[in-house]
């Protein structure tokens, strides 16, 4: 289950925060190989095309005191450009979707849906290199010169190496944790994430309500009884797990709910009410997801535009969908009745209302008179994913609280 809880995408190449998992693009030494030739050696010399910009590009992104070898590879379809981006760094290469490509006259640019990016840059009039910046992997613009590749100057792509996994058997725990209030002022969660290359996770600006939420996989209507503090305080979380390897998402909920009963003193009853909720499935024309082609933990992001709100989601389930949608768009439960199995890469806009997200969805940019501003969530849902929400009132599990207290100090 994933939360980069429809915020932005974190910063430099290092992460993109889910709901329970940061999908890691780590920064690289990038030591390049003797027999790779360098993006920057002399720009190939055939003649291309005006417009055509098909192959592949390669070029170096600066990341501190290192650099990360990048390459992006362009095809032409039918319906247009296609292409995937590929960083690597010291856990192979992992290929990134790349969506809105547009060429006009020498400007270029394209979208990296899943790190919430974009490119923007100058073709060059001989059609050998574009030189541009690449945001959403940092605080501010990278510079990025992609130089055309020839079968002689062409990087090799590692595969993607394995995200290493906690042992399936496990139940692990939080070795050390600590837990500070969070008086910002700021409504929301804005991070509950993992790092499946350490042993690191972290939590802020989350009230003992969110956690709930997420370690028994629930809505927030569906924790009764509790005190007012649970949905108001809110607190910042460090924690180090006690094994390696990334957990499952089911091994984090497990981390989370000793973590609560531990520190908060949490017990509670299961119980049933009947609620409003609601309930995802697939409409009669059929589901339009793409199976994703990622083996490690899912990630969700996302972008914020004129033309709306697009989540970015990569390797997830219908699920973690549902799941997500429950805990941080919608104000009721959402059950997946969907029948769908697998993972999937997909992108979802549009433009959120007042109800949705507690009741402040995030701004957007002004449209102009010509953008195409995007429909509300449930029509985009339909549009979009062929999957449809409909409202319907039926018996939920609730968490109950019996007791609860605000956390030790450290």
């Amino acid at each position: 289950m994933a939360v980069k809880t429809m915020l932005p995408a974190i910063s430099t190449l290092t992460c993109l925060t889910v709901l329970g998992f940061s999908v890691a693009l780590r920064s690289a030494t990038a030591q390049k190989p003797p027999q790779q030739p360098s993006s920057q050696s002399s720009p190939a010399s055939e003649v291309h095309s005006q417009g055509d910009i098909a192959g592949n590009w390669q070029g170096t992104l600066p990341q501190g005191n290192n650099e990360t070898r990048t390459v992006l590879k362009i095809t032409k379809s039918e319906k247009g450009w296609t292409g995937k981006m590929f960083f690597f760094d010291s856990h192979g290469a992992r290929p990134f979707n790349v969506s809105a490509i547009v060429l006009n006259g020498s400007n270029f640019k394209y979208s990296v849906d899943v790190i919430g990016g974009s490119y923007e840059g100058e073709l060059s009039a001989d059609g050998t290199t574009i030189a541009g910046n690449l945001t959403g992997v940092g605080s501010h613009p990278a510079p990025l010169t992609f130089v055309r590749a020839t079968k002689e100057t062409a990087w090799e792509i590692p595969p993607p190496a394995p995200t290493p996994m906690m042992v399936a058997d496990a139940e692990p725990s939080f070795e050390v944790a600590t837990i500070k209030p969070n008086n910002s002022g700021a409504t929301g969660m804005q991070q509950l994430s993992m790092n499946p290359y350490g042993r690191n996770f972290a939590a802020r600006n989350s009230t003992l309500n969110d956690l709930i939420a997420f370690a028994y996989a629930v809505q927030m209507k569906q924790i009764v009884r509790g005190p007012a503090w649970m949905d108001r305080d809110r607190y910042d979380i460090a924690a180090l797990t006690d094994r390696d390897g990334a957990p499952s998402p089911e091994q984090l909920r497990i981390m989370i709910r000793k973590l609560l009963a531990d520190r908060f003193k949490l017990t509670f009853h299961h119980d049933s009410r009947e609620l409003s909720a609601y309930v995802l499935t697939v409409t009669k024309n059929g589901q339009k997801l793409t199976p994703s082609e990622l083996k490690g933990p899912p990630g969700l992001g996302r972008r914020l535009g004129p033309e709306g709100l697009t989540m970015l989601a990569q390797n997830e389930t219908m699920a973690d969908f549902a799941g997500f949608l429950q805990m941080l768009v919608l104000d009721r439960p959402v059950v997946d009745k969907t029948g769908i199995s697998g993972r999937f890469d997909f992108h979802l806009t549009f433009t959120p209302d007042d109800s949705e997200f507690g009741g402040h969805p995030p701004p957007l940019p002004t449209a102009t008179e010509t953008t195409n501003v995007s429909p509300g969530l449930f029509e985009a849902i339909q549009q979009q994913l062929g999957l449809k929400l409909n409202p319907e009132k039926t018996p939920v599990d609730v968490i109950a609280i019996d007791h609860v207290e605000k956390p030790s100090a450290n």
